[in-house]
């Protein structure tokens, strides 16, 4: 089987090298962290010091980290993967980044002789976990046909979407619909907390009509019981819509909803909550 290499050991990226292992797959790691990776060393990972050493040991190489200065340290930074790839080496980069920055790595890639898709996802730590996340790829479709089965390791719902940052493109969609719907969530808690309704029954009610979401049926039960605890922070999650936010201004496209909640998730972040779950917007709107 092909050797992966795996940069990125995180709340998602540590489920992730384990359900890589449960398949078969040798995995090498690198982590910036040395205590990110401990765990993972009773599972048989070779860990390498630099993402250059973890490249030349690799067939597949998968990045996962925060943001897109991250993924260029690692990718193409002076010890990065591209000073190392093999001919024909495929990267995966499953980050959360700039599409147009995606787009410049690719190129980089491509010129060095190797190929690269970006393939962010969505379904937070227990989507990681269980091996069911969304992965939206972009890339040329022949290099998604030959990773698939190590992304059918990690995900159920795959979709090739398109070139290079299509699949960073979708995943700002997502965070936009996501965060938005959450904050209708909370408005509508709100609005039933506001008029002596509980709002756990109508949550039930609403979970069997048009409106229900999945947001509704996990995230609303957070907001419900004031769970905070992080599947995905927020953070990160205010990361996610800056890009968004930097995209649209790109193609000269308003996004006046995604600008609201964005605003939002700022002030979150600003307020000392960046760390608990992004659902935890809910305490800005009044019903958390």
């Amino acid at each position: 089987m092909q050797t992966i290499g795996y940069i990125g050991i995180g709340i998602m990226g540590k489920p992730m090298v384990k359900n890589l292992l449960k398949a078969g797959y040798p995995v090498n790691v690198y982590a910036r962290r040395q205590a990110s990776i401990e765990n993972l060393c009773e599972d048989s990972c070779v860990v390498y010091d630099s993402p250059k050493a973890l490249a030349q040991a690799s067939d597949v190489i998968i990045s996962c980290v925060a943001d897109t200065a991250d993924v260029e340290q690692v990718l193409i930074g002076a010890d990065g993967v591209i000073h190392a790839t093999r001919p024909e080496s495929i990267v995966i980069d499953m980050s959360t980044i700039s599409p147009e920055a995606t787009r410049s790595m690719a190129l980089q890639f491509s010129r060095a002789g190797a190929h690269m898709l970006d393939a962010p996802v969505s379904g937070g730590e227990i989507g990681a976990i269980d091996g069911t996340l969304s992965i939206m790829v972009g890339g040329a479709e022949t290099d998604f046909q030959r990773v698939l089965p190590i992304l059918e390791c990690l995900g159920k719902n795959i979709v090739h979407v398109g070139d290079h940052g299509a699949g960073q493109v979708a995943k700002a969609c997502n965070q936009i619909l996501v965060a938005q719907t959450m904050n209708a969530v909370a408005e509508a808690f709100l609005l039933a907390q506001s008029s002596d309704v509980d709002a756990a029954k109508v949550r039930e009610a609403l979970l069997g009509g048009f409106a229900y979401s999945k947001i509704l049926e996990i995230h609303g039960q957070r907001m419900l019981e004031g769970n905070y605890q992080p599947g995905f922070k927020a953070h990160l999650h205010a990361k996610d819509l800056r890009i968004a936010s930097e995209s649209a201004d790109a193609n000269e496209c308003r996004l006046p909803g995604a600008d609201l909640v964005t605003q939002y998730m700022n002030k979150l972040v600003e307020q000392g909550d960046g760390e608990l779950d992004s659902a935890a917007i809910a305490k800005l709107i009044g019903s958390g």
